[in-house]
């Protein structure tokens, strides 16, 4: 199961983040967004574990606990969506060819 985990301090590192997971079970990955631009972490991560029960209780027992500060939110990652172009703002017409009369 992929766990979204936001509100992190900016020292927040991925071993940290798996460490404090493994405690429930199985940490396949741990990995801070870090920002392109600066290099900083962005301030979430995304943690995968092997297995569902273990990543629910983790879930569960760390949302809203304590870490280097912060109070962490906890919560299963949703799947990504795509983006959408077909309502994009620089469309030619913009939606001012319809008329309205």
């Amino acid at each position: 199961m992929n766990i979204y985990v936001s509100n992190l301090a900016f020292s927040v590192q991925e071993e940290a983040l798996r460490n404090l997971f493994s405690t429930y079970g199985v940490v396949t990955s741990a990995k801070v967004v870090m920002d392109r631009e600066t290099g900083r972490s962005r301030g979430f991560a995304f943690v995968e574990m092997e297995d569902d029960n273990a990543a629910r209780e983790a879930i569960q027992q760390l949302d809203q606990t304590s870490m280097d500060g912060r109070s962490i939110k906890v919560a299963e990652a949703r799947p990504k969506t795509e983006k959408s172009f077909n309502s994009s703002p620089f469309k030619s017409d913009n939606g001012f060819s319809r008329r309205k009369w």
